[in-house]
């Protein structure tokens, strides 16, 4: 198994707090001083954003996104997702 920018936190049960930047020149994720920031290109209607940062994470988790649920923040640029 490779591991992945963040697969340290790949743990059922484990929640990530991340802060979000929607409509970003591109996609990425970034980890500085334990704070995880994701910056996506989509807008933050319909929960488009929600739906990309899922994506991005659970990339970068190493994990399906289905394992990946949003459990508050979900209208806030900083949200929590918790490993199922």
């Amino acid at each position: 198994m490779t591991a992945t920018p963040l697969s340290h936190l790949a743990h059922p049960g484990a929640r990530i707090a991340v802060r979000v930047t929607p409509k970003a020149s591109r996609e990425r994720l970034t980890e500085e001083e334990g704070v995880i920031r994701a910056y996506v290109t989509v807008p933050p209607e319909d929960g488009k954003a929600n739906v990309a940062v899922q994506k991005l994470l659970a990339k970068a988790v190493g994990l399906a996104k289905s394992r990946l649920v949003l459990v508050q923040g979900h209208k806030s640029r900083d949200k929590v997702f918790e490993i199922t």
